[in-house]
């Protein structure tokens, strides 16, 4: 099968129906049900006749325009209904299934803002959903009357060509519901234009034949896993090879697996899905892989980290996979899906921004545009400087589905110099000199500690790292008012059964020493009770909501001056005469009442200025020698009375005991 031609056809539409009749036979997807083993196919013409019968019910009682919510367990019904609500001109809305009642409540949300009057599903899913939600819907279960399967009558294949195609490149595809990680989700409305224009950008950076295979667990209903795993085989021609979230979170070896066994040469996944194999993946199932045919290891939809893609390429070349693969890239769903990305064949290439090595995500994409303006002044910013970042072209949005006051405001941006318009992201990046950008953060979401910027992903990331109890991508950094002063607040997630405290030093060290920023209290909660969009991006407002209200499950943490999380250890008190002394220099410090003798120097607040006063405040009052260097051997209490007590010059308890008795009187 040939690549696509040029020019591009006009839609989706028409994509699909080139494709069932040039290539019948041809695979357009293959569903691996079981995430390995269980593998259900459909051809270029099994997938437009299940389309086209979808369609034909819809027409019967619908007009074009109306908008059809989608709740399928991922798989090909759900693929087949989606193609057929485009072939009716029905507005679609894929939306998740709901899990629990948070996830009601956005769908009800979804449904009410959409004003969708249709509802497709499965027959197994139809009894719980109809009863879950709110709304008055007309529910059509597509598996329940033969949909789905070629029947008599059907649009052939040689047929299909003939039949009269009524979509236009203006119209309305699909309502690209946001993840809501702010507020309530939002529709962004995608045209086909938008679609096919970032369908052909992704084409050309990261695939470029119809012998490339798409292989992806990402979540199916909206941007990166939609877009760029489902419709982006069939913009190319090349087939599709897909699981369930869910199957490669409970063994991510799955997705490894299905590149070496179906050659994948295309598959995305964010930061964490890297991470996760880095975690999960043993050495035997490392040793069973393939991953040679990789060209593109797409990496996006969060902030690329550095340490990831090294980690990542030195564990997985001893199997085939390339360094040069990996595809760093930015895009959100207001602009469709990609922005930036670098070509195949160009290595990772990073630059530094605000003293810290950022990886950068590439330069735009097709004819779309990227500038970064100063926060205060919207004026571009200086190559290097964060900002905010702005995106304009062909693949931007029209805007948010029923709200024209919000999308004005932030689809129509204009520079000062008049060009526009543009969508403001509220991404936090910058560009280096060739134009490559670099994304830090949200702009809603940046944290500023005592005048310095701090971004939440990167204490995230450092505490990640600090111990394998932490699970991956499950953390929520924030801050809280504490006497007039943002304060930093971590909440994590911890494997069952883990060493709280052991765990809440790490950590607190770990985000000093790379952060250079101090905790003022660490909560560890429960596996899977961190709260999360349905794309799974941690909610840091709705996290940080639940811990001013008290409302978090708490199984250990820890909290300065000797205050105690519920669930955490509570500060151990000094043992000793000697012990007491160290305390209560430290203590007068970090001006808290008391600390405790395991509370380690750096993790609880130590500044080189604070380290070295407690060393001449002990030094003042005993005869002993304490350099820079025994701070770092000894970072405790405990274990600084220890080293002293070793050394020669190391006055005895009685001593000790006198000296700080006149220095209390004192």
């Amino acid at each position: 099968m040939p690549a696509i031609p040029s020019p591009t056809p006009p839609t989706l539409v028409h994509i699909l129906r080139d494709r069932a009749v040039g290539n019948p036979h041809g695979t357009a997807y293959v569903f691996l049900a079981d995430g390995e083993d269980d593998v259900r196919e459909i051809s270029y013409r099994h997938l437009y006749t299940a389309a086209a019968e979808v369609a034909g019910t819809l027409r019967t009682a619908h007009e074009p325009g109306e908008r059809a919510l989608l709740l399928f367990p991922p798989g090909l019904d759900y693929i087949t209904a989606f193609f057929g609500c485009l072939l009716a001109g029905v507005v679609a809305v894929p939306a998740y299934p709901p899990q629990d009642a948070r996830g009601l409540g956005r769908l009800n949300a979804i449904v009410a803002d959409a004003g969708a009057s249709i509802a497709l599903t499965t027959k197994d899913l139809l009894p719980l959903t109809r009863s879950a939600l709110d709304a008055p819907l007309e529910w059509i279960a597509t598996d329940a009357t033969g949909t789905g399967v070629p029947r008599a009558g059907a649009p052939s294949a040689s047929g299909a060509g003939a039949d009269p195609v009524t979509a236009r490149p203006g119209d309305l595809a699909f309502l690209q519901y946001t993840s809501g990680s702010t507020r309530l989700p939002r529709g962004v409305m995608l045209t086909h234009a938008n679609l096919v224009h970032n369908l052909r950008a992704i084409y050309r950076s990261f695939a470029g034949t119809a012998h490339d295979v798409m292989v992806s667990w990402l979540p199916p209903y909206h941007d990166m896993g939609l877009i760029g795993a489902i419709l982006e085989p069939l913009y190319g021609g090349f087939p599709g090879v897909l699981m369930s979230p869910l199957h490669f979170l409970q063994k991510p070896y799955r997705w490894l697996k299905a590149i070496s066994v179906h050659r994948g040469t295309i598959s995305p996944s964010p930061n964490f899905g890297y991470e996760l194999c880095l975690r999960k993946i043993d050495d035997r199932q490392r040793a069973s892989l393939d991953l040679s045919s990789w060209c593109a290891a797409v990496n996006g939809a969060e902030p690329v980290r550095v340490e990831t893609v090294e980690r990542f390429t030195e564990r997985f070349t001893p199997v085939g996979f390339d360094p040069a693969a990996f595809r760093p890239s930015y895009g959100l769903a207001e602009a469709t899906l990609l922005v930036t990305a670098d070509p195949l064949g160009e290595g990772v290439r990073r630059f530094p921004v605000e003293g810290v090595s950022r990886i950068a995500c590439g330069t735009a994409r097709g004819d779309q545009s990227v500038v970064v303006v100063d926060t205060a002044t919207l004026a571009p910013a200086a190559a290097g400087q964060v900002g905010e970042v702005w995106v304009s072209g062909p693949s931007v949005s029209q805007g948010y589905w029923g709200r024209p006051a919000e999308s004005t405001a932030l689809f129509g941006a204009t520079l000062p110099d008049g060009r526009g318009p543009y969508l403001r992201t509220g991404d936090l990046g910058a560009l280096d000199e060739k134009g490559a950008l670099a994304v830090t953060g949200r702009l809603k979401d940046l944290l500023i500690l005592r005048g310095r910027n701090v971004y939440p992903h990167d204490v995230e990331g450092a505490a990640e790292r600090s111990h394998p109890a932490l699970r991956p991508g499950c953390g929520a950094a924030f801050t809280v008012p504490v006497d007039g002063e943002e304060r930093l607040v971590l909440v994590f997630e911890a494997a069952d059964g883990a060493d709280t405290e052991a765990v809440a030093l790490a950590t607190r060290q770990a985000v000093r020493e790379d952060c250079d920023a101090d905790l003022h209290e660490l909560v560890l909660i429960p596996p899977r009770s961190i709260p999360k969009t349905s794309s799974g991006k941690i909610q840091r407002r709705a996290t940080r909501e639940a811990y001013l209200s008290g409302t978090l499950s708490r199984t250990g943490g820890w909290r300065p001056g000797g205050a105690t999380a519920p669930g955490a250890q509570a500060a151990v008190p000094p043992r000793t005469p000697l012990e007491s002394l160290i305390a209560r220099i430290w203590a007068e410090l970090l001006g808290q009442a008391e600390v405790g003798i395991h509370d380690d120097f750096f993790a609880s607040g130590a500044q080189s200025l604070l380290l070295s006063q407690l060393a001449v405040r002990i030094e003042a009052e005993l005869p002993v020698r304490v350099t820079a260097g025994d701070l770092f051997q000894a970072s405790t209490v405990a274990k600084l009375a220890e080293l002293l007590e070793s050394r020669p010059l190391t006055v005895d308890d009685e001593q000790v005991t006198g000296l700080i008795a006149r220095s209390d009187n004192g």
